[in-house]
């Protein structure tokens, strides 16, 4: 049993593994997830005790950089299953064709929403987005309470974001709020709009998800986009000083994913893991452990923790299927055109 991150390094379509990994002829899984290293280690090890041949090996990583590394390796896959990321990012997965058919025994028990039509990918949790605020200088009351708030000259300076362009996280964001913006002028426009102002209030553009908590939980007045789930972990696992309000007009929420990858060659034990981390037990423990929301609908309500008895936000109506189309050329225009102003 490891207790520390795998690493995969890929060279020659070979993974070779950093020193101290076990050497064994266990048969191994490699998972691609962007959970964090709580709830995948949480899982390898469950997993692990009840299938002492087996050994669970993880990359934790940001959503796009998990697609770019499937799409990178898909003549010669390293990666067994991919377990987490916004279902658009799989729906463009499914249509370049790297995903494996996989019809789960819930199947029938999640949305039309929340699945692919073609049992590729199906939906784990249902993720909303929340402004977060370092809660040793900022309250529910002074904290930014809708998207116009927040690109306001009062937060000039003191938004500080994770990279989108390998966030899934804000990637999805980034596009709902164009997408938004068709949905009611008929262009894109006011969705640019508010994103040049978002970026102007950008102070700093963090690597990673732990320099964001940093940065977050640091001396400022600071404030950050992000989900739900992960601010709520933080405060909880690791006492950062962090607060949240849900935008009161509606939020964006992700539906996240699972799916087995293409050419795997161990698909009967990907898809016994995907049983395994998506049973009502299971997405109860993620639910009460990691503040996860379950996508399934057969789990009786009485059974969830009470936070989730009391989850209160309304969802924005977002077309995902546009933003599965559209993302690539948004997100590269932003990087381009938006991004580059804050160098």
């Amino acid at each position: 049993m490891r207790h520390t991150r795998v690493f995969l390094t890929l060279m020659a379509g070979i993974i070779f593994f950093v020193p101290g990994c076990k050497t064994d002829k266990k048969e191994k899984l490699v998972i691609y997830s962007p959970h964090g290293k709580e709830l995948l280690g949480d899982f390898e090890k469950q997993y692990e005790a009840k299938h002492p041949d087996v050994d669970i090996q993880w990359l934790d990583m940001g959503s796009q950089e998990v697609y770019d590394r499937i799409s990178t390796e898909s003549k010669n896959p390293q990666a067994d299953l991919w377990w987490g990321a916004p279902a658009s990012m799989f729906m463009r997965a499914e249509k370049a064709g790297l995903l494996e058919k996989y019809k789960p025994s819930w199947a029938a028990s999640v949305p039309a929403s929340a699945k692919s039509k073609n049992d590729l990918w199906y939906g784990t949790f249902s993720t909303p987005e929340v402004f977060a605020f370092n809660s040793n200088k900022l309250t529910e009351a002074t904290a930014p309470k809708d998207w116009a708030d927040i690109v306001s000259p009062a937060w000039k300076g003191k938004v500080v974001m994770r990279n989108p362009m390998a966030s899934g996280t804000l990637r999805a964001i980034f596009c709902a709020m164009i997408q938004q913006s068709i949905a009611k002028t008929g262009n894109e426009e006011q969705g640019w709009k508010w994103l040049a102002a978002l970026n102007e209030n950008t102070g700093t553009y963090s690597a990673d998800p732990t320099q964001l908590y940093t940065k977050l939980g640091g001396e400022n007045e600071a404030v950050t986009l992000w989900n739900m789930p992960d601010i709520v972990l933080q405060k909880k696992k690791n006492t950062y000083p962090f607060g949240y309000v849900f935008p009161q007009s509606g939020t964006v929420v992700l539906t996240d994913a699972i799916a087995v990858v293409k050419g795997t060659k161990h698909a009967r034990l990907a898809e016994d893991f995907y049983e395994f981390v998506t049973t009502q037990e299971a997405l109860l423990q993620q639910a009460e452990k990691y503040y996860r929301i379950p996508s399934r609908t057969d789990i009786p309500k009485d059974k969830y923790p009470d936070w989730l008895k009391s989850a209160d936000y309304k969802a924005l109506d977002i077309d995902w299927d546009m933003i599965s189309e559209k993302e690539p050329q948004w997100m590269q225009k932003w990087d381009a055109e938006i991004k580059s102003k804050n160098n």
